[in-house]
């Protein structure tokens, strides 16, 4: 994520270029480590201790790129980040029950899928938007509020979908959001307020932390359940893949019934197909089981090439010309 979007005219900032090769380099960073941890899991096992810590890590280098302003367009543009909030915590939600009940998912994978439809947006939908040709104004505002809304919508989405597979603790899971979400991101957006020039020279920084820890994140899921997934990967793989692309299909649809413009329909569909996968996998470990998370750390390595291959063909599709908005110019 970058409160300096992307989008804006002029050169790339060093974050931003930082955070384009992060997002790039990241899955073949997340599938060595995966693979490394399937390989020797007992090597990292004792990893899966650090799982919330390590989410937490993430969740404040979310908030120390965010700056009030990321929020303005939710009074200056309410409705399409409405929309985009909406679409977030009803299509993949929903999507992820339907795919478990099509594939006829084991409980745990059913759990673990449902569960990642109901976290919030991923941060590397921003990256994916802007290279997409999106309004990335727009995917910092609803990645930022789909986040603060997590402790609530997340744990009662989960209770309502996933519970008829598994027992939810839902207060448990709201606690746990709030702790190493909600209360992460709030410090890092203070730190930015009183250390701006301090957190700016950290900015370039920050993507490869974040790429760092949902690796090591990735790696404890595996070595928790590496005994499963050769029984379960291909069913896990297929499901994460109908979730995703769906989510990035039926997101633009809504956008586009809606009758958003052409750099919103790309926005939402990003936003709704990418989600938190790490925290969504954080959180079935803690509350499900490790098989449940594995489809949280195979979305995290899917969502990310699935992304750049969206960005790539929708970069090559023209842009219909726009009305002038007074907010346009409005900097996130």
């Amino acid at each position: 994520m970058t409160s300096q979007t992307p989008g804006a005219p002029g050169a790339p900032t060093a974050e931003d270029r930082s955070a384009r090769v992060a997002v790039t380099l990241f899955p073949l960073l997340i599938l060595t480590g995966a693979a490394v941890a399937f390989l020797l899991p007992g090597t990292f096992t004792p990893l899966g201790a650090a799982i919330n810590p390590l989410l937490g890590i993430i969740m404040f280098g979310m908030g120390l790129t965010l700056t009030l302003p990321d929020f303005r367009l939710v009074v200056t543009r309410p409705l399409p980040v409405l929309l985009g909030v909406v679409a977030q915590y009803s299509i993949m939600p929903l999507l992820g029950l339907g795919v478990s009940w099509a594939l006829q998912l084991p409980a745990e994978l059913a759990a673990g899928v449902i569960l990642v439809g109901c976290a919030p947006g991923g941060t590397a939908s921003n990256v994916v938007t802007y290279l997409a040709k999106g309004d990335t104004a727009l995917s910092v505002t609803m990645t930022s509020v789909s986040t603060l809304l997590a402790p609530l919508l997340t744990p009662v989405l989960t209770l309502w979908l996933a519970g008829q597979y598994m027992p939810v603790d839902g207060v448990g899971m709201a606690l746990s959001i709030l702790q190493i979400v909600l209360v992460p991101v709030a410090l890092g957006l203070v730190a930015r307020m009183l250390l701006p020039g301090l957190v700016t020279r950290a900015l370039p920084v920050l993507p490869w932390v974040s790429v760092v820890a949902i690796t090591l994140v990735v790696v404890a899921v595996v070595s928790g359940s590496a005994d499963k997934i050769v029984e379960a990967g291909l069913l896990v793989l297929a499901a994460v893949v109908l979730h995703n692309c769906l989510g990035y299909a039926i997101g633009y649809g809504f956008a586009a019934v809606t009758k958003q413009p052409e750099r919103v329909r790309r926005t939402v569909a990003i936003e709704v197909g990418m989600q938190n996968s790490g925290l969504a996998a954080g959180l079935a470990a803690t509350y499900f089981s490790p098989l449940a998370a594995l489809p949280g750390a195979v979305f995290s390595v899917w969502h990310n090439v699935s992304g750049a291959i969206l960005a790539a063909v929708l970069r090559r599709r023209p842009l219909a010309p726009e009305p002038a908005r007074a907010t346009e110019a409005v900097a996130s």
